[in-house]
């Protein structure tokens, strides 16, 4: 049995609040011990360039929900990770007037102590990206390209 299988029948609800703050932004909350953030527009559309965007949290979701499947399902395989580090991209285009998000590449570097995992590693990020719940929330192409590289000891 999968982890997406075993929580399929659950349901969650995620609650945010955003509050206005005239032309500075919005006060973006989630949750009662979370420390609020200030969110504008991307400076490509007159926001501040310093400050979090509603397009960083859309890619950054992305990435980190697949981060964090990945690492559950490679608990559960037992695979010996070193490290795992991602960056990603999201493309944003203007198409009949509205921007749409076209593309996200999501670019992890997973560190193995031995080239043994190497497959089973990429078989597990396979599967976390299968499953990853925001990937499959979104309609755009969801692009993952792994680096699987060797630890300094072997």
């Amino acid at each position: 049995m999968t982890v997406a299988t075993m929580t399929r029948s659950k349901t969650f609800t995620c609650r945010t609040t955003a509050e206005w703050l005239s032309h500075r932004g919005l006060r973006f909350t989630a949750g009662e011990n979370k420390q609020p953030l200030l969110v504008t527009n991307p400076p490509e559309i007159d926001g501040k360039p310093a400050e979090w965007t509603p397009e960083e949290f859309l890619v950054g979701a992305i990435e980190t929900c697949l981060a964090l499947t990945f690492a559950t399902y490679a608990e559960k395989h037992h695979l010996p990770l070193e490290a795992y580090y991602s960056e990603a991209e999201g493309l944003f285009e203007l198409d009949d007037g509205v921007y749409r998000v076209t593309r996200v590449i999501v670019r992890p570097t997973i560190v193995i102590e031995s080239r043994d995992f190497a497959t089973k590693t990429l078989r597990v990020l396979e599967a976390a990206h299968r499953d990853c719940l925001i990937a499959n929330a979104v309609t755009t192409s969801v692009i993952v390209e792994p680096s699987v590289v060797l630890s300094a000891c072997e």
